[in-house]
């Protein structure tokens, strides 16, 4: 029962959206070798003040479960 979550900074068009969320599922399909009656992706936009909250909760404060590091400082979307 994998579940994507895919946040990112509102602006981008429902065929991006559709597409990333096609991609993370053959992505996931993919590496674990499983079908996709299971997968479930969900996309969600934030302002660049909301992804402030946002990166604290699902990131800054996941240590360790977060597996690919933010390369810039959210700040920097203000």
């Amino acid at each position: 029962m994998p579940h994507v979550s895919v946040k990112m900074l509102k602006g981008r068009s429902d065929s991006q959206k559709e597409q990333i969320a096609q991609a993370c599922k053959k992505a996931v399909m993919d590496t674990l070798g499983i079908g996709d009656t299971y997968i479930t992706v969900s996309v969600e936009d934030y302002t660049s003040r909301e992804w402030q909250d946002v990166f604290k909760s699902e990131v800054s404060e996941k240590g360790d479960k977060v597996l690919v590091k933010a390369k810039y400082d959210p700040k920097s979307l203000l």
